[in-house]
C-alpha cells in the first residue's frame, strides 16, 4: 500500500466542485510536485492533504491511518506555507521551537532538534536574531527549519519560493532538493512555477480544474505528454501547437497523420532554422532572445502563425529576415480536435 492515499478525494465551496475525485498514490521518500495554472485547485489539495480543509468525499490514508477527519494537529504533517508565518517578536531559535514548546517535549531535546536543523540550513548563526533581521531567503529557511524539528512523516509546501527574487529563487530551490535527499522525507510541494517541477520532482501532478490530467516523471511528461494541455504546460517555452488547418506548410508534411481538426506539437528544440527557401516551413524572424547559452527565435509563417525555434548556438539572424524552418517529422506530436495526444514523438528532439 502506498505511504500517502488519496482515493477519490472531493471538496465542495458551495455548490462549486473544486476537487473532482482525486485518485493518487504516493510513496515514502517520494518528493511529489503539484503544479497547474491559478485556480486548477493544487493548493486546495495540499490544504485537504494537510487539515486546513474539510474533505467533503473520498478517504485520505498516511501510513496505513485513515486521517480523513483526523484534525491537522494529528496528521503527523508538517507544512510550509508561501508568506513564511513567523511571529515577528520571537527570535529564530524561539520560532523553531515553538511547536515543540506547546507540545512539552523536554527542553534539551528541544535544543538539540533545532540546532541540528539549524546547522542543515546554514542558520546557526542567526538564531538569536528576529525575523525582521534576515532576507527572505533566511526567513524561507527559518519556515523550512519549523517543520524539520517536528521530524514530520511527510513536508508540505505551498509555493514557498513565491515570493523571493529570482537569484533567492534558484539558490533556494537548489536547498530544498538538497534537504529532501538528506533527510529521506516525503515531501509535497505545490507550485505555479513548472521549471521547479521540473527540476525537483521524482513525480510530477499536472491539476487542471480540480481533476489530475497527468502523473509522472518531469521527462515523463515532457517527452509524452497525455494531451496539449499538458504538453504546453510543462516546458519553457511551450510547445509549439498549430492547427493544421491554419498551416498549409503543415499540411503538406503531415498531410492525413494528423485527425480531422487536429493540431501538429513540436518543441522548439525540433525546429532547424535554416536559409529563405530551404526547410519544409518559410517564415520571416519577428523576435530573437539571445540567452547566451542558447538562443529562441520566433518565426512568423503567415496566417497569424509564428513557430519558436531552440538552438543552442547563437545567431547572426536580425528581425525581418527571411528563414526555412527544417522540422523532424519524428519528433513531432499530434493531437486529435479535442486536445488528446494521437501520436507521441517517436523520437526526443535534440538541441542543435
Amino acid at each position: 500500500m502506498a505511504f500517502l492515499q488519496l482515493q477519490g478525494v472531493e471538496k465542495f465551496f458551495g455548490t462549486h466542485r473544486a476537487i473532482k475525485g482525486i485518485d493518487l498514490a504516493i510513496q515514502k521518500g517520494e518528493f511529489i510536485v503539484f503544479v497547474g495554472p491559478s485556480g486548477c485547485g493544487k493548493s486546495t489539495l495540499l490544504r485537504l492533504i494537510a487539515g486546513l480543509e474539510n474533505i467533503d468525499g473520498g478517504t485520505l490514508h498516511l501510513d496505513g491511518r485513515d486521517i480523513t477527519d483526523a484534525p491537522s494537529s494529528k496528521r503527523d504533517l508538517a507544512m510550509v506555507f508561501q508568506s513564511y508565518a513567523l511571529y515577528p517578536h520571537m527570535s529564530v531559535f524561539e520560532n523553531m521551537s515553538f511547536a515543540l514548546k506547546l507540545a512539552k517535549e523536554d527542553p534539551k531535546l528541544i535544543q538539540e532538534k533545532v540546532e541540528r536543523a539549524a546547522k542543515i540550513l546554514n542558520l546557526s548563526a542567526y538564531l538569536q536574531r528576529t525575523p525582521k533581521d534576515l532576507s527572505g531567503g533566511q526567513r524561507q529557511r527559518v519556515a523550512i527549519g519549523r517543520a524539520i524539528v517536528r521530524a514530520p512523516k511527510v513536508f508540505l509546501f505551498d509555493e514557498p519560493l513565491s515570493n523571493l527574487d529570482a537569484a533567492l529563487r534558484g539558490q533556494t530551490r537548489v536547498e530544498i532538493a538538497k534537504l529532501h535527499r538528506d533527510l529521506g522525507a516525503t515531501t509535497i510541494y505545490v507550485t505555479h512555477d513548472q521549471v521547479e517541477a521540473m527540476t525537483l520532482a521524482d513525480r510530477v501532478v499536472v491539476l487542471r480544474d480540480g481533476q489530475i490530467e497527468q502523473v509522472g516523471t518531469p521527462l515523463e511528461l515532457y517527452d509524452r505528454p497525455a494531451n496539449q494541455f499538458v504538453a504546453q504546460f510543462i516546458g519553457t517555452p511551450q510547445m509549439n501547437v498549430v492547427a493544421l488547418a491554419q498551416s498549409p506548410h503543415l499540411q503538406a508534411v503531415f498531410g492525413q497523420q494528423v485527425p480531422a481538426g487536429g493540431s501538429v506539437g513540436l518543441r522548439p528544440e525540433a525546429l532547424s532554422i535554416t536559409a529563405a527557401g530551404a526547410g519544409q516551413v518559410q517564415g520571416q524572424v519577428e523576435l530573437i532572445e539571445a540567452l547566451g547559452a542558447e538562443t529562441l527565435i520566433y518565426v512568423g509563417t503567415g496566417n497569424g502563425t509564428q513557430l519558436v525555434a531552440r538552438q543552442s548556438h547563437r545567431t547572426g539572424l536580425h528581425l525581418g529576415d527571411r528563414v526555412g524552418l527544417d522540422i523532424d517529422t519524428r519528433t513531432a506530436h499530434l493531437f486529435d480536435a479535442q486536445g488528446r495526444l494521437a501520436r507521441a514523438a517517436l523520437e526526443t528532439p535534440v538541441i542543435h
